[in-house]
């Protein structure tokens, strides 16, 4: 059972200073959108919407969790920034999960960091690079682990729906 899914945001604006100021272009909006409604579809809604506090993931946490239900908590998470940490973000979802043993969480951040928390949560070795606004859908259980489930890009679904 998919009960994490690690994304990263959706594609954003060139370069610029800050780089966290950057926005999601009207492609990374459009492409968010089409992820949101296809989880939908496969998974039951989330728990939690947990996200970096960069313009362009809060964004994309905002899209995704338009489409939840009243019961969701969308939350801000310092730590889900590009040089963040994945075991302590993994410590996180374990005491969320543990609280919650049914709950589902969904965390939108950057790579690198995409990467590392698919290994953190799966297997060593286990780092995929991610399209912008791609998902992993992990089953996972805290002392125990996770294996992935499915990868998917906005550009694959798109390929599938022709």
């Amino acid at each position: 059972m998919v009960n994490i899914v690690i994304m990263r945001h959706g594609e954003a604006e060139p370069m610029k200073n800050p780089d966290s100021q950057r926005q999601l272009t009207a492609r990374g909006k459009q492409d968010t959108l089409l992820m949101a409604n296809w989880l939908q579809r496969i998974s039951s809604r989330f728990s939690w919407v947990l996200t970096s506090p960069y313009q362009r993931t809060l964004q994309t946490a905002e899209l995704m969790y338009s489409k939840q239900g009243p019961l969701c908590q969308l939350e801000t998470l310092s730590y889900l920034v590009p040089e963040g940490n994945a075991s302590h973000i993994r410590d996180v979802v374990d005491i969320k999960l543990n609280e919650q043993p049914a709950a589902k969480i969904l965390l939108v951040s950057h790579m690198p960091l995409v990467s590392f928390l698919v290994e953190t949560f799966t297997q060593p070795g286990l780092a995929p690079v991610f399209n912008t606004a791609g998902v992993c859908c992990i089953d996972y259980r805290p002392a125990h682990g996770g294996r992935l489930l499915e990868k998917v890009s906005p550009h694959e679904l798109a390929l599938l729906s022709h």
